[in-house]
């Protein structure tokens, strides 16, 4: 029957947006904290000396229970405040796109992943945790389906997401998901058993016939077994780093041959780390569980004397006992078990990389030969940059994120606005206007210059290290990359010597307008003494740790003991001197004194560096600075630490029983292919003190403040630095004029005058 009147209507649910999803989640305990930012801006009007004041922007801190997180930003306080809630979404790793008027339990998304992971269609799916459920079913009687409990928790991004939505302590110490995952165990009951005593995980109903006939035909095509080269990392740190090669066969389960090398009867005790080194590396930590693993109320114990300081400093949180170091798992490809090998190169690239000056010489790659370098220039030539190493340091600790913050300072002065242009005049095309001011060839430029901050937060968002330069430069990325190299130096200071006094450590920062929590940075960086600890057991000659400085040592053996440099070629007495940028072809080698043999250990057919920066070893600078122009040099030196030479050589098979042999040197070999001289404001730096550019500046401005100037003429202004100079000091003047004969230096200096 019709009852008749308007359709229903049904009206659909609006999504919740990110703050309201937080305070369903959190309620009061969540607190919103906004405050403006002011952003200075160039001014748009040339020669108007007043400031202009940019936008006012918004920035909303978000402060929950167990972290807190801060926005980029924004024009508007309501979107900085939906901005922080959806950034604090994301790191509990909840969904901010939902229909439901309600937030999903994150224990009910985690059964319901678990028996995702249990179904039929999984156990053939291309996702890392399928190819242990497959190896799983090969495995023989009583072992046959149980799946360890500790792969969960590496090769399922989600899970790792769920758990730390839950227990956010995960974020530093993944390790803490088995614990979470025994917690959720009694919900699967009926589909899935779970044994707390062996740490694993069964399907409680076997497969069908055809789901295990399919698993089996896609094996089919393995290899018999395979051979792989892992490190195993002893907890004593007595006993070195040994490499092994470990037999995989392809009826078994590679967790269970690792399992055997560690001890252990199988695999369910067998801890995994997460990836060292790159992101994209599938090189991880193998080792034994302990109490800390299961329990968290444990999480910070390791048991008394086994603790492994070198595995635990690779992957950011403790291990007790022995570990081995191995490439090798299932991944998203179709191939079923992908491997590579580790060597003891390798495992000392690794650890290199973790330090700043590290991290440098494998950007560089020149683990010998480069340095850090000791001072900053604008135009320092390496391919890189200061602040992906920020990224890589960063990436490597485990840290929360890193944030650069630039400045624009436009010049000010008091005086009228003439005294901001630069005016170059071409005295052939010279105009007046009615007051006698030269017009037509001037231009007017309103300049700028950049400051650069930083800031590095652990991944609970504290403050860690912060650093806010004093100086300027005309570029932005100038000064982006010279706050990023002042927090690597002084880092480096800390990693070289981590028992370096507080005092000191304080002192250094305040040269490098560093400022640091100490209580914080001391408890991230807590194992580094540990690690350095283990460079003195092993003989390394400077108790610091893998940047150790013995470039002092290197320098005063070079030439003694008989081996003089030996320089060939045409001699033009001009050799580079500081700031020069020279290009080198080198190699070293490693050679025995009683016998005629030589290994190649690190080579560059085109080697780039600035003469006076610190950013070679100071004997090979030494050498250079010797050399003309196509001249070459031979000279030979005693081994550094044995750790650089295996992180550098390209086989460590054959390098390692030459260095344990004992009477090997270095032989270093140099051509100098080119030299570009520095540049005049360089030089100056070099030879005056201060700089003659800026004893001229000083000059000049003497004798304008004496006669009240309001013009000034510079004949033979050449490229126009004396003029641009000026117009950075508050002065008198009103005009100022360049003339010189130079068509080339007047087109330069025209250039400057429109920058």
């Amino acid at each position: 029957m019709d009852v008749g009147g308007p359709p229903a209507v049904v009206q659909k649910k609006m999504p919740l947006t990110p703050k309201a999803i937080i305070y369903q989640r959190f309620g009061s305990e969540a607190c919103y904290k906004v405050e403006e930012v002011h952003e200075s801006t160039q001014n748009e009007c040339p020669g108007l000396s007043i400031p202009q004041k940019g936008p006012c922007l918004y920035r909303c801190c978000l402060e929950l229970p167990d972290f807190s997180v801060i926005s980029e930003a924004f024009k508007r306080k309501k979107d900085a405040e939906q901005s922080a809630a959806e950034m604090a979404l994301e790191k509990l790793g909840m969904s901010t796109t939902t229909d439901d008027s309600t937030v999903q339990d994150p224990w009910d998304e985690f059964v319901a992943r678990f028996s995702y992971f249990f179904s039929n269609e999984f156990l053939l799916s291309h996702h890392p945790l399928s190819g242990h459920f497959r190896a799983a079913l090969r495995r023989e009687g009583q072992l046959n389906g149980l799946i360890p409990i500790s792969v969960f928790a590496i090769c399922d991004t989600k899970i790792s997401n769920l758990c730390k939505s839950i227990n956010p302590k995960v974020e530093s110490n993944p390790l803490l998901i088995i614990s979470l995952i025994l917690r959720a165990a009694p919900r699967l009951s009926g589909s899935v058993s779970t044994s707390e005593e062996q740490l694993s995980m069964r399907r409680e109903k076997p497969y069908p016939p055809e789901i295990i006939q399919s698993v089996v035909n896609k094996e089919s095509s393995l290899q018999e077994s395979i051979w792989v080269e892992v490190v195993r990392i002893p907890y004593l740190v007595e006993k070195t780093v040994e490499p092994l090669t470990l037999n995989f066969p392809s009826e078994g389960y590679y967790l269970d041959v690792i399992a055997r090398e560690l001890g252990l009867t199988d695999a369910f005790k067998v801890m995994i780390s997460r990836t060292i080194g790159k992101a994209s590396s599938e090189m991880r930590l193998y080792f034994c569980a302990s109490n800390s693993h299961l329990d968290p109320s444990l999480e910070a114990v390791c048991s008394k004397g086994f603790l492994n300081a070198r595995a635990s400093y690779l992957s950011g949180h403790l291990i007790d006992g022995d570990a081995i170091l191995a490439s090798i798992g299932y991944t998203w490809k179709p191939t079923d078990l992908f491997y590579d090998d580790v060597s003891l190169g390798t495992y000392y690239r690794v650890l290199i990389n973790m330090t700043p000056s590290g991290a440098y010489k494998l950007s560089r790659e020149a683990i010998l030969t480069a340095e850090l370098p000791g001072t900053f220039t604008a135009r320092t030539n390496w391919k890189g940059s200061f602040w992906n190493l920020i990224c890589t340091f960063c990436r490597q600790h485990h840290l929360f994120e890193h944030v650069f913050s630039v400045v624009s300072n436009p010049l000010e002065s008091p005086i009228s606005p003439e005294s901001h242009n630069l005016k170059v005049t071409d005295p052939g095309n010279e105009k007046m206007n009615a007051c006698g001011n030269a017009v037509g060839g001037s231009k007017q430029v309103s300049r700028a210059t950049f400051r650069c901050g930083v800031k590095i937060f652990s991944k609970s968002q504290d403050l860690i290290i912060e650093c806010s330069p004093k100086e300027s430069f005309k570029k932005q990325n100038a000064a982006i990359q010279n706050a990023a190299w002042k927090i690597l130096s002084w880092l480096d200071k800390y990693f070289r010597k981590p028992d370096i006094p507080l005092e000191d450590l304080m002192s250094f920062g305040d040269v490098l307008d560093v400022q640091f929590h100490h209580q914080q940075f001391y408890r991230k960086f807590s194992l580094c003494k540990s690690v350095n600890k283990f460079w003195q057991s092993i003989g390394t000659q400077e108790s610091r740790l893998i940047g150790s400085d013995y470039m002092n040592q290197l320098n005063g053996m070079v030439g003694d003991g008989g081996c003089p440099i030996i320089i060939e070629g045409p001699d033009s007495e001009v050799s580079p001197s500081n700031g020069a940028l020279v290009c080198i072809i080198y190699s070293i080698c490693l050679v025995k004194e009683t016998e005629y043999m030589k290994e190649l250990i690190e080579s560059s057919e085109e080697f780039e560096f600035e003469i006076g920066t610190g950013s070679v070893m100071l004997c090979v600078e030494g050498v250079v600075t010797q050399m003309s122009e196509h001249q070459s040099a031979k000279f030979y030196m005693n081994l550094p630490p044995q750790e650089w030479i295996l992180a550098s050589a390209r086989d460590t098979s054959i390098i390692l029983p030459l260095l344990t042999s004992g009477g090997c040197n270095l032989e270093c070999s140099i051509l100098l292919l080119r030299v570009t001289e520095p540049m005049e404001d360089r030089m100056e730096q070099a030879r005056f003190s201060p700089p003659l550019s800026k004893q001229r500046v000083e000059y000049a401005l003497q004798h304008i403040k004496e006669y009240c100037a309001t013009s000034l003429v510079d004949f033979g202004c050449g490229s126009g630095s004396l003029l641009e100079s000026l117009l950075d000091y508050p002065t008198s003047l009103e005009k100022i004029i360049g003339v010189d004969i130079s068509q080339k230096g007047l087109a330069r200096a025209a250039k400057i005058a429109i920058a």
